[in-house]
Parts: structure tokens; C-alpha cells; sequence
């Protein structure tokens, strides 16, 4: 079975290198588990802090579950604790403390066996001109594509 993407944060390719990924586990409560396979999630601002050696989302937002009465929705951008070995916190810690890195959820999605799963990314900020160059590269890049697609297409007929 195939992970099934949920939400992704495609800013976060945008503002930042992206040098190394991780999966982590999402400690959520069962409305929250629906709202996320309903969709009803955004990481746009979110990103990962350690703190007194357990890791938590911080600023990801899912929206309350919406059928019927029952237990009370828990705050929509409350942090989430990740579920990560300790050797995992302790060498993301190690590396976050370096000037500029910082952890930033990529995308949620759902793994083989049904849990809800984050993946995060351990980031580099981007500068105004690094953003600049990879906006050149990617155009270059399209560019280039549309001339060899061409090519194969053959001669227009007229």
C-alpha cells in the first residue's frame, strides 16, 4: 500500500534548502486523525521544536472535525508532539543549534499501516538571490524542455 500525501509544504522548498529528511510519527486524537484524512490541514507556517528533549509541531493547523455532538474539538494550532527515537531528537537537536538550521514539516501523509506520519525536513535559510537563482534555473530548465519537445514533435506542416 502507498503512502497517500495529505498536505505538503511547498513554501518551505521555496525559503529553504532542504538537506535532510526524516520520517516522525504525529501523536494525534482521533478527531484530529479525521480532519487530516479529510484534508482539513495547512503547514504553511508550521515548523518543529525540541524542547526538554521531546520534538512538537508548532503552528500547524487542523481544522475541528465537523459531525455531530460529541467530545469538545481540541485547539486547531495547538503543538503536536513527534514521535522520534531519543538518538533522533538528540542529533536534530545537535544540528538545529548550528547557526541557521531549523526543522519545517514537508508533508503529512498517511504510511502503510495507517498512521499519520510527518515528514521533516532539517532546513537551511534561503537568501533573497539564492531564491532568485533557483526561480533562473527552473526557468532555463522549462525552456530547454519545451525546445527538445519540439524537436521530437518533428517539422510543423503547414
Amino acid at each position: 500500500m502507498a503512502d497517500t500525501t495529505v498536505a505538503t509544504n511547498r513554501r518551505a522548498y521555496h525559503d529553504y534548502f532542504v538537506e535532510d529528511k526524516l520520517e516522525a510519527g504525529l501523536a494525534l486524537t482521533g478527531c484530529e486523525v479525521k480532519s487530516v484524512r479529510a484534508h482539513q490541514v495547512s503547514l504553511q507556517e508550521a515548523y518543529v521544536e525540541i524542547r526538554q528533549g521531546e520534538a512538537w509541531v508548532v503552528g500547524m493547523r487542523i481544522a475541528p472535525y465537523q459531525t455531530g455532538p460529541g467530545q469538545p474539538a481540541p485547539a486547531v494550532d495547538r503543538p503536536r508532539k513527534l514521535l522520534l527515537r531519543r538518538a533522533e531528537i538528540v542529533r536534530l537537536d545537535r544540528r538545529v543549534r548550528q547557526k541557521g538550521y531549523t526543522l519545517i514539516p514537508l508533508r503529512i501523509y498517511f504510511g502503510a499501516r495507517g498512521y499519520a506520519k510527518v515528514e521533516v525536513g532539517l532546513c537551511r535559510g534561503k537568501r533573497q538571490y539564492d531564491k532568485r537563482e533557483a526561480l533562473k534555473e527552473r526557468d532555463e530548465r522549462r525552456r530547454t524542455e519545451r525546445v527538445l519537445a519540439e524537436r521530437a514533435r518533428g517539422p510543423r506542416r503547414g
